[in-house]
């Protein structure tokens, strides 16, 4: 893979147990988030499977090797923030992603969960700390 500058922002919420995340990728940097607007999609670009320690991500990475998937873009958002698309070739535009849930990227997922939690409609934005984006891995 080639390394990428790619940047996005990013929106989250809750609908109870499910998290929505709204990407905009801010440059033309190579991206799976890029190609999928750029191939004139809208709407879903992926669905995550989360893994709750960096083990559980390494299982998960090894078997999908095993099973002859590729990946498409990799990344971390700090420390046991590891996430990865791969590729569908079978199915036009959206893409699973395995995504490491622990430490700064956890307790951030918790924090948007627990604020969806009886809110009443107001105050919909609320800004969160940065998480660090390292360097991105587009295939």
């Amino acid at each position: 893979g080639q390394p990428s500058a790619a940047e996005v922002h990013v929106a989250l919420a809750n609908s109870g147990t499910l998290q929505i995340e709204l990407l905009q990728p801010c440059n033309d940097a190579p991206s799976m988030w890029r190609d999928f607007l750029d191939a004139g999609h809208e709407g879903l670009q992926h669905v995550a499977h989360w893994m709750e320690t960096p083990a559980a991500m390494d299982a998960a990475l090894a078997r999908v090797a095993e099973l002859g998937y590729a990946i498409g873009q990799s990344g971390s958002t700090g420390e046991h923030g590891r996430f990865v698309y791969l590729c569908t070739e079978g199915h036009a535009g959206t893409v699973v992603e395995l995504s490491e849930a622990c430490g700064a990227k956890a307790q951030l997922f918790r924090r948007v969960a627990e604020a969806a939690q009886g809110w009443d409609g107001t105050d919909p934005i609320r800004r969160l700390q940065r998480l660090p984006m390292r360097e991105t891995t587009t295939n």
